[in-house]
């Protein structure tokens, strides 16, 4: 075990090549980052950070001979494990089982047979009509709009693509000998 003295020395080598500093800025928004996607709060980011920081000065300390690569890494590590340790002691983690139970999925979510069907006509049609196709319809984005995000060189160009998407649609329901009650419950 180091002294006080001996840790209080290593600390101010480190903040006088303002190291300290350096590592602060890069790590503790990796550090808070992922304390924050398991639960955590901002405080427990700069506390778990810096007894990450401690530990990774008393482990220089001791042995000063011994070069850690990626400080960044090192004391992300170390911040991990504390976090895990931290949230296993606090009941931070939440068994599976209830947090399926929160979890809502829309009634939407899985497609229906019709659904299906169309989206599987749509792909024939191939990704370009399918963006062209859904701006105009769903997105309800002006001929004007849709010539611009679409790299279209004007308006009449989308309008002639509309109707040929469209018509390639209707070819392709005619040839699989689809009706409209293939696409409606």
């Amino acid at each position: 075990m180091e002294t006080l003295e001996q840790i209080d020395d290593a600390v101010g080598t480190l903040a006088k090549n303002e190291e300290v500093a350096d590592i602060y800025d890069q790590t503790f928004p990796l550090v808070a980052k992922y304390i924050a996607a398991r639960g955590g709060s901002f405080e427990e980011a700069k506390d778990i950070f810096h007894d990450a920081l401690i530990l990774f000065i008393e482990k220089r300390a001791e042995s000063p001979e011994h070069t850690i690569t990626s400080n960044s890494a090192y004391i992300l590590g170390i911040s991990k494990h504390l976090w895990i340790r931290k949230s296993q002691k606090n009941g931070h983690s939440i068994p599976m089982d209830h947090m399926e139970s929160q979890i809502a999925i829309p009634d939407d979510y899985f497609p229906t047979v019709s659904n299906r069907r169309l989206l599987h006509v749509l792909k024939i049609a191939g990704e370009r009509c399918l963006d062209l196709l859904r701006s105009f319809y769903f997105q309800q984005f002006s001929l004007k709009e849709m010539a611009s995000s679409l790299g279209y060189s004007n308006e009449h160009s989308v309008s002639v693509q509309k109707y040929k998407c469209l018509e390639k649609l209707r070819n392709t329901v005619k040839e699989k000998s689809m009706t409209y009650d293939d696409f409606s419950e």
